[in-house]
């Protein structure tokens, strides 16, 4: 990009610029970072949904678990379209618990005391784990639609029927 500057600025000496800084800076490799977003959620969905007996790196085939120990401005290769069905079978199952977890967590909260899903999880407003894991359904390759369906199912189960018929 080119950077039109003032007379009055050009002559200033003192420290290099944020702007040139960061300008200097190499360019990450996008899709290196949405790989890491991925493994992050999957992480903090583990972690706050206690989810027992997953395996983080298990959803990813080999490519996927090297390229996380890559410098982010490196381009790697990435898992391509064709993955190994166990694989895909693993991210299913774990989505499903996702979906799992996340009613049974606030059923059991709504049942017990009345609370609601904002005094459950304080600190994630607005954050629908099901509407989640459909959204992390499409980076593992795994259809959304299944995830919704396990959803509705799980909110019937649970005898909400008005969340579900939504």
């Amino acid at each position: 990009p080119v950077l039109d500057t003032e007379d009055a600025w050009v002559s200033v000496e003192g420290p290099v610029s944020i702007v040139e800084l960061a300008l200097e800076q190499k360019r990450i490799h996008y899709p290196l970072v949405e790989h890491q977003f991925v493994l992050c959620t999957v992480l903090y969905a583990v972690m706050r949904l206690s989810l027992k007996s997953v395996k983080p790196l298990s959803l990813f085939d080999s490519k996927g678990k090297n390229a996380f120990f890559k410098d982010l401005t490196s381009i790697q290769l990435l898992p391509s379209g064709d993955m190994d069905p166990n694989v895909l079978s693993i991210r299913q199952q774990f989505l499903l618990k996702v979906v799992s977890a996340a009613v049974q967590t606030l059923c059991s909260s709504q049942k017990d005391k009345e609370v609601s899903e904002e005094e459950l999880f304080p600190f994630e407003k607005g954050k629908n784990w099901p509407t989640l894991a459909a959204d992390l359904a499409q980076y593992l390759q795994i259809s959304e639609d299944l995830v919704k369906r396990h959803y509705v199912c799980e909110l019937y189960s649970y005898g909400m029927d008005h969340l579900g018929e939504e």
